[in-house]
């Protein structure tokens, strides 16, 4: 099962219009948000996608009028962090700040976890845990822009630029 990993959209609408593309052209079967989304008419360019989507609010979502209300209208599932779901038989745990991620893997045993906010690519084991952070997805330089691509089954990660 292949899913895409996005994170800190900031509201930036064409990078958004070139994530749902990059998405749909992998035929993920789930995309994650790790948060930063900003505002609702920002989630909602994510209706396109061939594919489900969830995540969790970041900082700067948590306050944002009609976010919440635009999560449920468009069947979004976004929670506050951390998410925690099983697909394909791992289980996986989604997060926007890392602070807080070696605190929960003492407590929690999850094969991945995702998470955003730094705005830096992050690919690391710890205690047998993929940690995962596709880096920034909003800035303006052409190419440094990425999401993340990660197969469920063999747990192998790969980004692409935009």
């Amino acid at each position: 099962m292949l899913i895409g990993v996005v994170s800190d959209t900031h509201n930036n609408h064409k990078n958004i219009e070139k994530i749902v593309n990059l998405l749909n052209n992998e035929k993920v079967e789930l995309a994650i948000h790790t948060g930063d989304i900003t505002n609702s008419k920002a989630l909602e360019k994510f209706l396109r996608l061939n594919c489900k989507l969830i995540g969790v609010y970041g900082n700067n979502d948590r306050n944002e009028i009609g976010l919440k209300e635009a999560a449920a209208q468009f069947k979004f599932d976004f929670q506050d962090p951390p998410l925690i779901i099983t697909k394909a038989n791992r289980k996986i745990g989604v997060f926007h700040e890392p602070d807080s991620i070696e605190e929960f893997l003492s407590e929690t045993d999850v094969d991945i976890i995702f998470h955003g906010h730094t705005h830096r690519f992050r690919e690391e084991s710890i205690r047998d845990t993929l940690i995962y952070n596709p880096g920034e997805s909003a800035g303006v330089l052409k190419g440094k822009n990425a999401i993340g691509i990660v197969n469920l089954n063999t747990l192998e990660a790969r980004r692409i630029f935009f």
